[in-house]
């Protein structure tokens, strides 16, 4: 992953609360809650590519051990 840039980010605290809880149902900051929703929404608007070591490998299921 590149370089983390900083910036300021001003919400509605309703929202600030509801990420607070998704993110805690998650396991994850509210920081990175956000950088995940923000990625998420990029890559499905095709405003970024997947990086070459997130290919689908990673989002297949494991192989079936009874499959044969």
């Amino acid at each position: 992953m590149g370089e983390k840039k900083r910036f300021l980010l001003r919400i509605d605290s309703d929202v600030h609360g509801a990420l607070e809880k998704w993110a805690s149902d998650e396991m994850r900051s509210v920081n990175a809650q956000i950088e995940y929703l923000l990625t998420d929404a990029a890559r499905r608007a095709g405003r970024l590519r997947r990086r070459p070591d997130e290919g689908k490998a990673a989002d297949a299921p494991p192989p079936d051990p009874s499959a044969g």
